[in-house]
């Protein structure tokens, strides 16, 4: 991974490296459900 950069600006800041490593294993599959996070729908069980 680059160098990570500050963001000082008002509005959304840097997400932790932690967050970003979980976003990215759930694009392929959700808490091992084997569908990706962007596939299911929000009013699915899974999202409760």
């Amino acid at each position: 991974m680059t160098e990570r950069i500050y963001n000082f600006s008002a509005g959304p800041a840097i997400l932790p490296v932690e967050v970003l490593e979980k976003a990215k294993s759930e694009l392929l599959s959700l808490n091992g459900i084997g569908m990706s996070v962007m596939e299911i729908s929000h009013r699915s069980k899974h999202f409760e």
